[in-house]
């Protein structure tokens, strides 16, 4: 953004102001934030906000529709009036801050921020905020709590209603987890505020306010549903019918995918959803679709996913190149089954992304045939995959070889978008 475009925050090219309230309301606000609201000519919130700073509101007093506008089309059809939004203490932090500035340039607005729900948890616990996983389950599955289980760390997550706490704590439980810790921060800041404790395994908390944070210390029980930090999970935490891309070849393949923050893949045959789940599962901000021609096997990668944590994994049941169509361009590319085809691989090949990477692995003839023809025709590297286990043999034990895999990675030419 061109640094004219952002002004101080008295110009008038900034019309609109974005206002952070807790549950102390008004009294807890800046003279700044105040004078924000008072002399806007309408303001935006949620009924509870709105209620909360009524003292100050002296324009008219629009809540938000029902569904959520995420177009904010309302508010920037008054484009230059004076126009405040009202915000759950940080706009910015999983709030409608975020939303607003999709559709806002930073010089048209002026914000005035108060402390998070994580924020007021933290310091309710005196946990260090930076030492601590946070996450918001509000509007969102509860299922993304689960990559964040590792015993001995905290969890700070905010839920969407009086029901999110004993939701978290059957998953808790189901996973493995019961033994936690779970600290319910209730309407913080506010005249209302509660903090109880209790165990997720005899969760039995009631009449819980429905503004809450869930504090939880991790603690896991033997056998428990632990998801590592690296790729390569264990075969047996996917539900599978045998196609599925095996631990060892899987980390070669995560590998050589080389995710990057941002980015997006296509998991061609995606069997038991297992690429792209590892995929989502190296950072929040990676997204992937999974095409898969069987349905039984799509509805498997959907559980999958929702069991791994990362529940937006899009799956598109049908069949390559025709499911491909009117897919958003990949950063990256793996193919697996149903790729002895030459049109989807071309089909793969044309959409890729300058700089994107392909990845495909091959265990018949038929499929290493075209992975020899794509290194004649685009270069890239070859790479053979042998993985031996030992095994019984009578009443001692020796080597059972794994089918061997060839590997295709290849880097399409041009600068990275």
């Amino acid at each position: 953004m061109p640094p004219e475009s952002v002004e101080g925050p008295l110009t008038q090219s900034r019309w609109l102001s974005i206002v952070g309230i807790g549950e102390d309301g008004a009294k807890g606000l800046g003279e700044a934030a105040r004078s924000a609201i008072s002399s806007a000519a309408v303001v935006f919130g949620g009924r509870r906000h709105l209620e909360l700073a009524a003292s100050l509101i002296s324009g008219q007093a629009r809540p938000w529709p029902t569904p959520f506008d995420v177009a904010m089309r309302n508010v920037l059809a008054l484009r230059g009036q004076k126009i405040c939004v009202l915000a759950s203490g940080d706009p910015f932090f999983f709030g409608v801050g975020a939303t607003l500035a999709r559709h806002v340039q930073a010089g048209e607005f002026t914000a005035y921020p108060a402390p998070s729900a994580f924020s007021l948890a933290a310091s309710r616990l005196g946990w260090p905020l930076q030492e601590i996983e946070t996450v918001s389950l509000h509007g969102r599955p509860v299922d993304l709590v689960r990559p964040l289980l590792h015993p001995g760390r905290r969890i700070a997550a905010l839920t969407s209603d009086e029901k999110g706490p004993a939701e978290l704590a059957a998953l808790l439980t189901e996973s493995g987890f019961g033994r936690s810790r779970m600290t319910v921060l209730e309407a913080l800041g506010g005249t209302a505020e509660r903090i109880r404790s209790a165990q997720a395994g005899r969760f039995a908390l009631a009449d819980v306010n429905a503004l809450n944070v869930v504090a939880i210390e991790v603690s896991a029980e033997p056998g428990a549903r632990i998801l590592s930090r690296t790729s390569g999970l264990d075969d047996v935490l996917f539900e599978h019918d045998g196609q599925i891309t095996k631990r060892e070849v899987r980390a070669l393949t995560l590998s050589a995918l080389a995710p990057r923050r941002g980015e997006f893949l296509w998991d061609i045959g995606a069997g038991s959803g297992s690429i792209g789940i590892e995929w989502m599962l190296a950072d929040p901000s990676l997204s992937a679709v999974a095409i898969e021609a069987h349905p039984e096997r799509a509805a498997r990668i959907r559980r999958n996913a929702v069991a791994f944590g990362v529940p937006g994994l899009d799956v598109i049941e049908g069949q390559a190149p025709d499911a491909l169509a009117g897919l958003r361009q990949p950063d990256a590319i793996f193919i697996g089954g149903g790729g002895s085809d030459p049109c989807v691989f071309d089909t793969a090949v044309e959409a890729l992304k300058p700089g994107g990477r392909l990845v495909a692995n091959a265990v018949t003839l038929e499929m290493e045939t075209v992975l020899l023809a794509a290194r004649a025709r685009l270069g890239g590297e070859l790479t053979r995959i042998e993985i031996s286990r030992a095994a019984p043999i009578g009443s001692m034990s020796g080597w059972k070889p794994a089918m061997p895999v060839t590997q295709w990675t290849w880097t399409k030419p041009g600068e990275p978008t």
